[in-house]
Protein backbone atom coordinates (compact mmCIF):
# COMPACT_ATOMS: atom_id res chain seq x y z
CA UNK A 1 0.00 0.00 0.00
CA UNK A 2 2.67 2.54 0.94
CA UNK A 3 4.51 1.52 -2.83
CA UNK A 4 1.39 2.54 -4.31
CA UNK A 5 0.65 5.46 -2.94
CA UNK A 6 4.51 6.50 -3.07
CA UNK A 7 4.32 5.57 -7.11
CA UNK A 8 1.29 7.90 -6.99
CA UNK A 9 2.98 10.70 -5.18
CA UNK A 10 5.98 10.87 -7.24
CA UNK A 11 3.17 10.69 -10.60
CA UNK A 12 1.94 13.77 -9.38
CA UNK A 13 4.90 15.34 -8.26
CA UNK A 14 6.27 14.82 -11.90
CA UNK A 15 3.16 16.55 -13.53
CA UNK A 16 3.05 19.13 -11.65
CA UNK A 17 7.34 19.96 -12.27
CA UNK A 18 6.26 19.33 -16.03
CA UNK A 19 3.51 21.66 -16.42
CA UNK A 20 5.57 24.59 -14.58
CA UNK A 21 8.70 23.53 -16.72
CA UNK A 22 6.02 23.30 -19.53
CA UNK A 23 3.70 26.45 -19.08
CA UNK A 24 4.81 28.96 -21.87
CA UNK A 25 4.54 25.89 -24.61
CA UNK A 26 0.42 25.03 -22.98
CA UNK A 27 0.41 28.92 -23.70
CA UNK A 28 1.39 29.17 -26.99
CA UNK A 29 -0.50 25.66 -28.13
CA UNK A 30 -3.80 27.09 -26.52
CA UNK A 31 -3.36 30.51 -28.45
CA UNK A 32 -2.44 28.35 -31.76
CA UNK A 33 -5.43 25.99 -31.29
CA UNK A 34 -7.83 29.16 -30.46
CA UNK A 35 -6.49 30.47 -33.62
CA UNK A 36 -7.73 27.92 -35.33
CA UNK A 37 -10.87 27.32 -33.60
CA UNK A 38 -11.58 30.52 -35.11
CA UNK A 39 -10.36 29.80 -38.57
CA UNK A 40 -12.44 26.87 -38.76
CA UNK A 41 -15.43 28.23 -37.10
CA UNK A 42 -18.70 27.46 -38.22
CA UNK A 43 -22.56 26.93 -37.70
CA UNK A 44 -23.12 23.54 -37.69
CA UNK A 45 -22.28 23.10 -34.08
CA UNK A 46 -19.04 21.18 -33.90
CA UNK A 47 -17.40 20.82 -30.42
CA UNK A 48 -14.48 23.46 -31.50
CA UNK A 49 -17.48 25.78 -32.31
CA UNK A 50 -19.43 25.14 -29.21
CA UNK A 51 -16.28 25.88 -26.93
CA UNK A 52 -15.79 29.14 -29.23
CA UNK A 53 -19.08 29.98 -27.92
CA UNK A 54 -18.79 29.48 -24.47
CA UNK A 55 -15.56 30.65 -24.10
CA UNK A 56 -16.98 34.03 -25.77
CA UNK A 57 -20.27 34.08 -23.70
CA UNK A 58 -18.67 33.37 -20.44
CA UNK A 59 -15.58 35.49 -20.22
CA UNK A 60 -17.06 38.41 -22.36
CA UNK A 61 -14.82 38.40 -25.06
CA UNK A 62 -14.51 38.10 -28.74
CA UNK A 63 -11.75 36.73 -30.88
CA UNK A 64 -8.02 35.69 -30.11
CA UNK A 65 -5.89 38.98 -28.89
CA UNK A 66 -9.47 41.31 -30.22
CA UNK A 67 -12.93 41.38 -31.96
CA UNK A 68 -10.90 42.33 -35.26
CA UNK A 69 -9.39 39.00 -35.34
CA UNK A 70 -12.92 37.60 -36.90
CA UNK A 71 -12.36 39.74 -39.86
CA UNK A 72 -9.52 37.12 -41.32
CA UNK A 73 -11.89 34.45 -41.08
CA UNK A 74 -14.30 32.12 -43.88
CA UNK A 75 -17.22 33.02 -41.30
CA UNK A 76 -17.07 36.83 -40.86
CA UNK A 77 -17.19 36.74 -45.34
CA UNK A 78 -20.08 35.15 -45.09
CA UNK A 79 -21.77 35.85 -41.70
CA UNK A 80 -20.05 38.59 -39.56
CA UNK A 81 -18.88 38.65 -36.08
CA UNK A 82 -20.68 35.24 -34.50
CA UNK A 83 -23.64 36.33 -32.08
CA UNK A 84 -21.98 34.76 -28.97
CA UNK A 85 -19.64 38.14 -29.05
CA UNK A 86 -22.90 40.06 -28.47
CA UNK A 87 -22.89 42.19 -25.53
CA UNK A 88 -26.65 41.73 -25.59
CA UNK A 89 -28.02 39.38 -28.15
CA UNK A 90 -31.42 41.53 -28.91
CA UNK A 91 -29.59 44.86 -30.17
CA UNK A 92 -27.02 42.73 -32.20
CA UNK A 93 -27.80 42.43 -35.65
CA UNK A 94 -26.39 40.76 -38.85
CA UNK A 95 -26.12 43.87 -40.34
CA UNK A 96 -24.52 45.40 -37.51
CA UNK A 97 -21.94 42.11 -36.96
CA UNK A 98 -21.00 42.35 -40.90
CA UNK A 99 -19.72 45.81 -40.27
CA UNK A 100 -16.69 46.13 -38.32
CA UNK A 101 -17.14 49.75 -37.19
CA UNK A 102 -20.85 49.37 -36.26
CA UNK A 103 -19.97 45.85 -35.10
CA UNK A 104 -17.37 47.44 -32.48
CA UNK A 105 -20.13 48.90 -30.28
CA UNK A 106 -22.22 46.07 -30.31
CA UNK A 107 -19.56 43.14 -29.43
CA UNK A 108 -17.11 42.43 -26.49
CA UNK A 109 -13.75 43.81 -27.72
CA UNK A 110 -11.13 42.47 -25.69
CA UNK A 111 -9.58 39.23 -27.21
CA UNK A 112 -10.80 35.67 -25.18
CA UNK A 113 -6.68 34.52 -24.80
CA UNK A 114 -5.61 36.83 -22.22
CA UNK A 115 -9.08 36.42 -20.23
CA UNK A 116 -8.30 32.71 -19.98
CA UNK A 117 -4.90 33.03 -19.51
CA UNK A 118 -4.95 35.15 -16.49
CA UNK A 119 -8.19 33.50 -14.97
CA UNK A 120 -6.42 30.19 -15.53
CA UNK A 121 -3.48 31.90 -13.89
CA UNK A 122 -5.80 33.62 -10.68
CA UNK A 123 -6.95 30.34 -10.33
CA UNK A 124 -3.66 28.45 -9.80
CA UNK A 125 -2.76 29.04 -6.28
CA UNK A 126 -5.71 27.74 -5.24
CA UNK A 127 -5.15 24.44 -7.15
CA UNK A 128 -1.59 24.79 -6.09
CA UNK A 129 -2.58 24.99 -2.77
CA UNK A 130 -5.27 21.90 -2.67
CA UNK A 131 -2.59 19.61 -4.00
CA UNK A 132 -0.19 20.71 -1.32
CA UNK A 133 -2.91 19.25 1.44
CA UNK A 134 -3.13 16.25 -1.14
CA UNK A 135 0.39 15.01 -1.43
CA UNK A 136 0.49 16.52 2.75
CA UNK A 137 -1.96 13.31 3.29
CA UNK A 138 -0.51 10.69 0.75
CA UNK A 139 2.96 11.56 2.85
CA UNK A 140 1.15 10.99 5.83
CA UNK A 141 -0.80 8.03 4.37
CA UNK A 142 2.96 6.54 3.36
CA UNK A 143 4.38 7.06 6.73
CA UNK A 144 1.28 4.87 8.58
CA UNK A 145 1.51 2.19 6.33
CA UNK A 146 5.19 1.65 6.82
CA UNK A 147 4.68 1.63 10.58
CA UNK A 148 1.73 -0.68 10.15
CA UNK A 149 3.81 -2.86 8.46
CA UNK A 150 7.02 -2.61 10.66
CA UNK A 151 4.77 -3.35 13.41
CA UNK A 152 3.29 -6.36 11.87
CA UNK A 153 6.39 -7.63 11.00
CA UNK A 154 7.88 -7.34 14.52
CA UNK A 155 4.87 -8.97 16.06
CA UNK A 156 5.08 -11.97 14.02
CA UNK A 157 7.27 -13.91 15.62
CA UNK A 158 6.26 -13.33 19.21
CA UNK A 159 2.72 -14.69 18.34
CA UNK A 160 2.91 -18.20 19.62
Amino acid sequence: YAMLLSLIFLIVLVAAVVGFVFRHEIKTNFESNLNLALRDYNVTGDRHSEAVDTIQRTLHCCGVQNYSDWERTEYFTQRGIPRSCCKSQDDCSEKDLKDPSKAKLKVFVDGCFFLVTSTMESKMSVVAGISFGIACFQLVGIILACCLSQYITNNQYEMV
